[in-house]
């Protein structure tokens, strides 16, 4: 080995090669996943996590919810309970509202309880009916 050998003598010339800029090199993202669009799936995907304490299932299973509206982030609820009566109605349109707002592109959030229909246990998923022994 040469004198030169140690200073790039030997080496290819490398002066029209310039390394990346670390702070300008487009580095990709580390694990982002596209956003869900906000539809109704999306809704009522989230609303499956939403359960009636009392029956222990969700509300979507159970039959309450009764019709999803988006406009422009704008999510209209139509839900029952299972009575007028029920003592957790609070607590599940509480956390139905919580639900839906956690969703991307949710600008406002609006759950209307209504009785009409009423609800009775047919409105309860079949396979969940089945299970339950109705």
């Amino acid at each position: 080995m040469g004198p030169g050998a140690l200073m790039g003598a030997d080496r290819p010339e490398t002066a029209d090669v310039v390394p990346p800029d670390p702070l300008t090199e487009h580095v990709p993202a580390m694990t982002e996943t596209p956003s869900p669009a906000l539809d109704e799936t999306a809704v009522r995907q989230a609303l499956r996590t939403v359960k009636d304490p009392e029956a222990g299932l969700n509300i979507i299973d159970l039959g309450l919810i009764y019709d999803v509206e988006i406009d422009a982030g704008k999510v209209d609820v139509k839900m029952t309970l299972t009575s007028p009566g029920c003592p957790a109605g609070g607590q599940i349109m509480g956390d139905a509202d919580q639900a839906i707002r956690k969703l991307d592109g949710v600008q406002d959030v609006r759950i209307e309880l209504v009785w009409d229909p009423y609800w009775t246990p047919e409105r309860i998923d079949p396979k969940v009916r089945a299970f339950l022994g109705f």
